[in-house]
């Protein structure tokens, strides 16, 4: 999720768990995913698990006091209703925002071995269940792909027979999140490149923003009643779940999640 003195994430404030304790976490690795994004796998004792799609609180605090906390979203595969005991292990990817209080830190300076505090698991609304075979359409926007990452990871883990696509918005491939995975999920996750500013080496396709017909093309299609999950920028998900609407899809069954600007 975003993070800066000046944004937040706009997450739907379905059951904040304040009753939910903080729990100290050791960072156990650090993936650099791109020059400006790293995955951090976590040991947390004690937890239960979390659903795809759901979030958690990082808190930090300073020798003086100061404290800051900010929300991300879980990048690792459902372990609540897996088979065994829960993993007590998460994954975070964290994207760097100009002028962060808090991304700049667990990207570069938090080490293996280091401790912080976590919260959660957070939100029951923006989840996906892999005992669910309805059709899903996921549509990421830059860094909006790290919950549906969580999903498609559980999709795959999990042998779900749930026909699910999903369709990527990067700006070039230097800022793509898990593009080696991504070419790797199998054939049961059919996925979708866009790419807004420049393809790779010798791309003959499109280069642009998502548009109706790119979505027309390759999303689920809305006769069959899919289950949608739209992540990224304010004015990405609010143009993409306003163009899907149009193109025939359910309302409720569209489900969001941005990030932007405090007031958005």
């Amino acid at each position: 999720m975003t993070d800066a003195p000046d944004e937040v994430a706009d997450l739907v404030p379905d059951d904040v768990p304040y009753s939910v304790p903080w729990r100290v976490a050791t960072l156990v690795a650090r993936v650099r995913e791109t020059a400006t994004a790293m995955t951090l796998e976590l040991d947390v004792p004690g937890w239960r698990g979390a659903m795809a799609g759901q979030h958690v609180d990082v808190r930090l605090t300073a020798e003086d006091g100061y404290s800051a906390q900010r929300s991300y979203s879980l990048a690792s595969p459902a372990s609540m209703g897996a088979p065994g005991p829960a993993s007590e292990r998460v994954a975070l990817t964290v994207q760097v925002v100009d002028d962060g209080e808090v991304s700049p830190y667990l990207t570069e300076d938090l080490q293996v071995g280091d401790l912080l505090e976590l919260r959660g698991p957070i939100g029951n609304w923006f989840v996906w269940h892999p005992t669910d075979a309805r059709p899903v359409q996921l549509v990421a926007g830059g860094s909006g792909l790290v919950p549906l990452m969580s999903m498609a990871r559980t999709h795959v883990e999990r042998g779900s027979s749930a026909p699910m696509r999903l369709l990527v918005s990067v700006r070039s491939p230097a800022d793509a999140l898990y593009a080696d995975e991504l070419d790797g999920l199998g054939p049961g996750v059919e996925v979708t490149r866009v790419w807004t500013r420049s393809g790779p080496p010798a791309w003959a396709g499109p280069v642009g923003r998502v548009s109706s017909e790119l979505l027309a093309a390759a999303c689920v299609p809305p006769d069959e009643s899919p289950r949608v999950f739209v992540c990224g920028p304010t004015a990405f998900v609010e143009a993409v779940a306003d163009a899907l609407v149009d193109l025939g899809h359910d309302a409720d069954l569209i489900r969001t999640e941005r990030f932007g600007p405090t007031g958005t």
